[in-house]
């Protein structure tokens, strides 16, 4: 008898049951004939934008065209080169706010719904949610095709700290009132290079 028969049994010694678990079958999970394309696609979907970088396109010039107003910006990528500050020379999370922009690194994209594992690569893991906007540098063949395969490439490694993000922080009452960035990034835009 297992633990959990053996507990319901001595919650209710009158009455005797047998609890059953349902056989699990293994369900085909979804594949995509270009995950690429429907990662771009799903992103949007859910609030989200994701742009493809052409080749030999400069990624620092688009992110400029896309927030051409932010003036402190957030990144410890040695490629990004218009970050006005890196975010891991500072000790206290609090020096975060007022970040307008934050560009972080991916690990790895799920096309089923577009959203993005991100380990803590930087020191303070509140730049993910605290930045006004986020932009997330995605290699474009770490894009799976569904949820099952992406806790496979994550399972077993010791990130200590990981986050799935799939477009902005969206919240909503019972009045049905959407609220855009309340949690988090009011925009979040994903380039795949």
């Amino acid at each position: 008898m297992s633990s959990k028969n053996d507990i319901i049994k001595n919650l209710n010694p009158h009455y005797s049951w047998t609890l059953k678990l349902a056989d699990i079958k293994t369900v085909e999970a979804v594949k995509f004939d270009n995950p690429v394309a429907e990662f771009l696609e799903i992103s949007r979907f859910v609030g989200g934008d994701a742009v493809l970088l052409n080749e030999g396109e400069d990624v620092n010039a688009l992110i400029k065209t896309l927030y051409p107003d932010a003036v402190r910006i957030a990144s410890n990528l040695p490629e990004i080169t218009i970050a006005s500050f890196n975010p891991d020379e500072t000790d206290d999370p609090h020096n975060l706010n007022d970040v307008e922009l934050a560009i972080v690194k991916g690990e790895l994209g799920v096309a089923e719904n577009g959203c993005v594992w991100i380990p803590q690569n930087v020191r303070q893991k509140a730049l993910y949610f605290i930045s006004e906007n986020l932009v997330i540098i995605l290699d474009k063949n770490k894009i799976v095709n569904n949820m099952h395969e992406a806790y496979e490439r994550v399972a077993g490694n010791d990130y200590g700290f990981g986050v799935f993000i799939s477009g902005p922080s969206k919240t909503a009452d019972i009045e049905q009132a959407l609220v855009i960035g309340a949690h988090g990034a009011k925009s979040v835009r994903v380039i795949i290079n």
